[in-house]
């Protein structure tokens, strides 16, 4: 049996890190998604040592359910952020398959002037079946984006109908996209999805869906009147614009831009940057506790058993709990 690769020289990454350089940080990034145990305690030390590069840039999660648009927005704004001077990386969660553990990973060729752009770093990341379509690893893979000089972070998250909360817990605003003909999607509105939104944009505002999009957006509007906004300093704005033409891309940018300014002079900002710290320290503990169901022999070897005697009715849910928590206990 072939060795396991070495692990890599972390100080070699670091360096490669701070000097921008997007080989290295791509290499960085595969290393914090491995699931091998040595390479994930030494991506921590990785981001440990790099934390002081970290915590500059803005943040933005962006969500929509599947054909809203998501791809061809990203491109149209980060080559609009980019034009304006900024470094933007993108970390675009792909959908993993639920009976394989696939995932698609084809963003590079739905976000085109991107991939060409040289002040621009996307990566795609499989989401693993993590809770609202981020990657477990994402936290870790925006702060070395951060730390290799990207001063605009963009997610783009799944979208597929799992709750969106793990995005606003890790971005400084979260747009929530829409599709023009609100109707009965107005009324079948994730109402926790739209209450996290610090901004709601109704996509493929353009030719004969520009009325459309416009009425839609009026509608999310009154909408948004029932519902506490996330913070008392921001009211969520809802705009138009499409992704095909680039109209209205401006003008929602400058929005990211005011929201930034605004809760940063109110104090609102920080706080939420320190909240979403100690949110991620529990998240990082509770993937540490499960940890042994995955990785113990014994409990693996008993598990089909356990699961065969709850489906057949033999073994109550409650009891086989405690068998697998005596398993673990021993």
């Amino acid at each position: 049996m072939p060795a396991p690769p070495p692990i890599p020289d972390l100080h070699a990454l670091a360096r490669g890190i701070r000097a921008g350089d997007r080989a290295v940080l791509a290499r960085a990034i595969t290393l914090i998604e491995s699931k091998r145990a040595d390479h994930r305690r030494a991506a921590h030390r990785l981001v440990q040592e790099l934390l002081p590069e970290t915590g500059k840039a803005i943040r933005v999660g962006i969500t929509g359910a599947p054909g809203v648009g998501k791809s061809t927005a990203i491109d149209t704004l980060g080559s609009h952020v980019t034009a304006e001077g900024h470094k933007v990386a993108v970390l675009a969660v792909d959908p993993s398959s639920a009976l394989t553990g696939g995932s698609i990973l084809g963003d590079k060729t739905r976000m085109a002037r991107l991939a060409a752009d040289p002040n621009v770093f996307v990566r795609p990341s499989p989401a693993s079946g993590t809770l609202g379509g981020v990657a477990a690893t994402t936290r870790e893979a925006l702060l070395l984006c951060e730390a290799a000089g990207f001063d605009v972070i963009l997610v783009e998250t799944v979208g597929i109908g799992q709750s969106e909360t793990a995005v606003a817990d890790l971005t400084d605003f979260f747009l929530v996209l829409m599709l023009p003909g609100a109707g009965d999607e107005l009324q079948g509105l994730k109402k926790g999805i739209i209450e996290l939104a610090d901004m709601i944009a109704v996509t493929k505002a353009d030719g004969d869906n520009r009325e459309r999009a416009s009425a839609t957006a009026a509608e999310y509007r009154a909408a948004l009147h029932i519902l506490t906004p996330r913070s008392p300093d921001w009211t969520p704005p809802v705009l138009t614009f499409s992704g095909l033409t680039g109209d209205g891309i401006a003008a929602l940018w400058q929005r990211v831009l005011d929201h930034q300014a605004r809760l940063t002079r109110s104090g609102a900002h920080a706080a939420r940057r320190r909240a979403q710290q100690v949110k991620w320290m529990w998240a990082l503990l509770e993937e540490r506790l499960l940890a042994p169901l995955r990785t113990d022999t014994t409990l693996k070897a008993k598990l089909p058993q356990i699961e065969t005697a709850v489906a057949e009715g033999r073994l109550t849910p409650v009891l086989a709990v405690d068998e697998i928590a005596a398993v673990l206990k021993r």
